[in-house]
């Protein structure tokens, strides 16, 4: 009787303390009587049955992230390896969710597996169905197309996909080689095809200015020799008229015209010397020689004063 009564005394003791449960925040308890589901515990304090009911899992209703790598291959046969993270969690706090999300697995592990899968059959899919060349600039499309395949699948398992995002895609070390190789050579190709544009630019220019220049000289020429015909003609015009006013002078003071002549051929001499670019002026001294160039300035001077006259 006594023992009786100790063991119904420690059957107490232990449906006392079993009788409470304490549920995390973030999560909810899933209780079942004799292997069949019953009820849901929220976060905090609860009280369930001794010895009947049992907590049968605890589902977390916090996000999850989980990482993954895997590999594709192209439509034309190059393998990308792809590392991509994650993130999702429970649909929502509803029973019927949480019922689901209990008993769809067999545990947490065989989730990981189907949705791993789930996703690499996603990626693979629409992999296959690109080129490599195109595969670098799709990253959003992918994960386009997973969510969009994603989304369906993990409600039914009571999830919903949060984010994925493709952190890694690589190809493998031959074909990061080639394609290498081939930005180099394009890099190459524009920066050729830039020094040329430029070059042509410069010679361009170049010439232009050239061309300018050429132009700008010929203007300056032909206003200099412009100017040197008018100061020409003054001064031939200043000379005619000096050499016309000195005579009418010598003739009114019935001097011989070709004493003035003379002073201006001999002051013509000493110019010649003075300043002329030579060193060696020749002249005839002979006295047929002189007599024959005042012969020639009288008759020149004769000449230029019958066109004064003439112009009178």
């Amino acid at each position: 009787m006594d023992a009786l009564l100790v063991i119904v005394f420690f059957a107490g003791i232990v449906a006392l303390f079993t009788m409470f449960v304490t549920v995390k925040q973030g999560n909810i308890a899933v209780v079942t009587v004799f292997g069949k589901y019953k009820r849901i515990l929220r976060p905090g304090l609860n009280v369930k049955t001794p010895f009947i009911e049992k907590i049968h899992s605890r589902v977390s209703i916090q996000n999850r992230s989980v990482e993954l790598e895997f590999q594709a291959t192209t439509q034309d046969q190059a393998n990308v390896n792809f590392k991509a993270m994650l993130l999702f969690a429970v649909l929502n706090q509803e029973e019927e969710t949480i019922k689901n999300v209990a008993f769809k697995f067999l545990d947490h592990q065989s989730l990981m597996v189907a949705l791993t899968r789930t996703i690499e059959g996603s990626i693979r899919s629409f992999v296959a169905t690109k080129k490599q060349s195109e595969i670098l600039s799709l990253r959003t499309e992918i994960v386009q197309e997973v969510k969009q395949q994603l989304d369906h699948t993990l409600e039914g398992w009571g999830y919903h996909l949060i984010d994925l995002q493709l952190n890694d895609i690589a190809f493998d070390d031959t074909i990061m080689k080639s394609m290498a190789k081939v930005v180099a050579s394009n890099n190459l190709r524009a920066a050729a095809e830039n020094e040329g544009q430029a070059l042509l630019i410069t010679k361009t220019k170049s010439a232009e200015a050239e061309g300018n220049a050429i132009k700008i000289a010929a203007e300056a020429e032909r206003i200099a020799s412009q100017l040197r015909g008018q100061g020409v003609a003054l001064f031939r015009e200043e000379v005619a008229k000096g050499m016309s006013q000195a005579a009418k002078e010598m003739q009114g003071a019935n001097l011989d015209a070709s004493f003035i002549l003379f002073s201006m051929w001999t002051e013509a001499i000493r110019h010649f010397a003075e300043h002329g670019q030579g060193n060696t002026i020749f002249l005839d001294g002979s006295s047929d020689s002189m007599k024959r160039t005042m012969q020639e300035l009288m008759s020149i001077s004769k000449g230029g004063f019958q066109v004064t006259e003439d112009k009178k």
